[in-house]
């Protein structure tokens, strides 16, 4: 088992920290060289003599959910609390890699939960999302995951969730389509019996405080 290295990095008062571990960092470099080789590349020149190490960094970020537990960032900070109405969270970022060719998709995340006891502080539903979209993923799949955490944990009243995502394995590849957009949806609850609920949702998320 390799040992976790931290490195920090001073710029203008900020400091970057980057965990990584350095025998797996070693062991993904290696087999990237040899690939850049099978490209027809040659990986001893100087733009790519490092390229190896930070792919192999890079991905292990991209795929550092796989270390985190999201139920216990939910059990972190929740809180009893006598509010029965829906909470939204909107326009949660998104980056995940596609586990069927490993390139990226991207796009937004919208949450809601009716609370049944319970609240949760607002920054663990974005923390959820990070933890398992920073896996191999299909969006599909993530859409379901985040739902069933969320429900699971709190045992709220319902959840929903609908994802926009664009795929680079459509948009560079295949069927290069750039403009296309896919969106998933998962719901609980009175969410998924209640019509106007989820109808009330999906107008908060289209909806501009503008």
């Amino acid at each position: 088992m390799g040992k976790d290295i931290l490195k920090g990095e001073s710029r203008d008062g900020y400091v970057k920290i980057d965990r990584y571990n350095e025998s797996k960092i070693e062991a993904v470099a290696t087999h990237y060289k040899d690939i850049l080789s099978q490209l027809g590349e040659d990986p001893e020149r100087e733009g790519l003599l490092k390229t190896p190490e930070r792919v192999a960094k890079a991905l292990q970020y991209l795929t550092h959910g796989y270390d985190l537990k999201p139920d216990e960032i939910l059990k972190s900070a929740m809180f009893e609390e006598d509010y029965s109405q829906m909470v939204v969270v909107k326009d949660i970022e998104v980056y995940s890699m596609c586990e069927h060719h490993m390139l990226p998709f991207f796009g937004k995340a919208h949450i809601a939960y009716i609370p049944n006891g319970h609240i949760v502080g607002l920054s663990k539903i974005p923390r959820v999302v990070d933890a398992f979209a920073r896996r191999l993923q299909v969006q599909e799949r993530l859409t379901n995951e985040i739902r069933d955490c969320i429900q699971n944990t709190l045992q709220p009243k319902g959840v929903a969730v609908v994802m926009e995502c664009r795929h680079l394995c459509m948009a560079m590849r295949g069927v290069q389509k750039q403009n296309s957009v896919t969106t998933t949806s998962a719901f609980t609850g009175s969410f998924l019996s209640n019509d106007k609920t989820r109808a009330e949702f999906l107008r908060l998320i289209t909806a501009s405080l503008d």
